[in-house]
């Protein structure tokens, strides 16, 4: 069956929301191991990573780490609908509650050029096998991606994978996608 974005959108929350809890931290906890242990992460010097909300993979244990370790780690900043930049945060208190209450940097935090990314770790409901992902609606990383040159990844949780997802002309996949299993594939 041929699912709209929107329609696939609404199916996808739905078995996001559906998901046991106790197979939430243990994706969660597999996605850290995985993430921290790539050798793109390890390597990289600035990171661009969101801050995960609700049920999203959590990102905020691979921001510490990677905070901890000295890396420049940058949070998306949204200037207006569909447009953000990589802003620069030293620690959690570099953040206050953006738009629907997901933290974002202070309106002072530096900012860092796309080119200037070693990694971008992309938030989805969900990915396909290829790369592609299904993001909530907003456009945002569609427009930022097309600028990088960074290696990028996709978390996701296993088992909501799909096999493909809908592509428009402007859609572009990430080079990993990486769930609590390990990498699903590699561009």
């Amino acid at each position: 069956m041929n699912y709209s974005k929107d329609e696939l959108r609404n199916q996808i929350r739905e078995e996001i929301a559906s998901l046991p809890d106790g197979y939430i931290a243990d994706s969660d906890r597999g996605l850290f191991l995985q993430v921290t242990s790539l050798e793109e992460f390890i390597y990289s010097r600035n990171i661009f990573i969101y801050h995960s909300f609700g049920r999203e993979p959590d990102t905020l244990e691979i921001i510490l780490a990677a905070l901890s370790v000295g890396k420049t780690v940058t949070i998306p900043y949204c200037i207006r609908k569909g447009v953000m930049q990589a802003r620069v945060i030293y620690d959690l208190d570099d953040l206050r509650p953006g738009s629907l209450g997901i933290p974002m940097p202070l309106d002072t935090s530096w900012t860092i050029a796309p080119g200037k990314l070693d990694l971008v770790i992309v938030p989805a409901l969900t990915y396909d096998v290829a790369g592609y992902r299904l993001g909530h609606g907003g456009g945002h990383y569609d427009r930022y991606l097309a600028d990088v040159t960074a290696y990028t990844i996709g978390l996701a949780r296993d088992r909501l994978i799909k096999e493909k997802l809908p592509r428009e002309s402007h859609d572009i996949a990430v080079k990993c996608v990486m769930t609590e299993n390990g990498i699903r594939n590699s561009g």
